[in-house]
């Protein structure tokens, strides 16, 4: 081979690794980039699967209560002072306080109540176990046979816990759902939807802040009729429902995006 084709040859190979080379900025920014989409990825799939095993879980909660009604005796008739749907998941986890039902959705769910740690099922799953959705659970300072109960869950994206439940923000979705269920231990009970509205930890205009989770008892009617206007003065639409002192009230609150620290509340009646 001659010295200019050798020569020829050095040059354009040189020009080749030229090209594949990045600038400095370019590796830099190539560096940071990739290792961060890999662990995002990551993440978005443990957070995925993590999700699926919790609802799966919850669910099969739900199907085994479901099956126990199919074959257990009428309600009304109680195997102990407790009724027989969930005499087998109190005998499980004493925490157990109450089963939540909304027809066509996701919310059916086991109730949680700790009135010694109020937020220890916050991300606990209905075994104990760690749960990033947590569980649905009763606020410690309500009584769960007192007329008034107030019960968290989590906005969760893929609908479980009260995911579903801003679906109450339509006065067409409220007027397909307008029945709450909920069970304690010893009494059923269905509730009629009072009231929907977002909250924001800020007083309205001149007016002072609503704090609607400190109202654990409303047995008097001054109390009772503050709460039901403050209620009704939030409320997103009038759902023509009607409530008396003595009427028992169920409370249902979710986080809210909205604004920072918000909150989506669901305020429900039982005559």
């Amino acid at each position: 081979m001659s010295q200019a084709k050798r020569k020829g040859m050095v040059v354009n190979m040189t020009k080749k690794s030229r090209r594949k080379k990045f600038p400095l900025w370019q590796s830099i920014v190539l560096a940071i980039c990739v290792p961060t989409f890999c662990i995002s990825t990551f993440l978005f799939f443990n957070d995925f699967f993590q999700y699926r095993a919790e609802d799966h879980a919850n669910i099969e909660l739900s199907r085994k209560i479901r099956e126990i009604r199919s074959d257990s005796k009428p309600a009304a008739e109680k195997v102990t002072d407790k009724f027989a749907e969930y005499e087998a998941l109190w005998a499980l986890n004493h925490d157990f306080a109450g089963w939540l039902f909304i027809e066509d959705t996701k919310i059916d769910y086991p109730v949680m109540h700790t009135p010694d740690d109020p937020e220890y099922y916050l991300h606990r799953a209905f075994d104990r176990s760690d749960a990033s959705s947590g569980s649905l659970f009763a606020d410690a300072a309500y009584s769960m046979d007192g007329d008034s109960l107030l019960i968290y869950g989590h906005h969760m994206k893929d609908n479980s816990m009260f995911g579903s439940l801003t679906d109450y923000q339509s006065y067409e979705f409220a007027r397909e759902h307008p029945v709450i269920h909920f069970d304690t231990l010893t009494e059923e009970r269905d509730y009629e939807v009072l009231a929907a509205f977002y909250w924001d930890p800020v007083p309205r205009q001149e007016n002072a802040l609503f704090h609607y989770y400190e109202y654990p008892e409303l047995s008097s009617p001054e109390i009772f009729e503050e709460y039901i206007r403050q209620v009704k003065s939030y409320a997103l639409y009038d759902t023509g429902v009607s409530t008396a002192c003595g009427d028992k009230i169920l409370t249902l609150s979710t986080c809210s995006y909205h604004t920072n620290n918000g909150r989506f509340v669901v305020v429900a009646v039982s005559h």
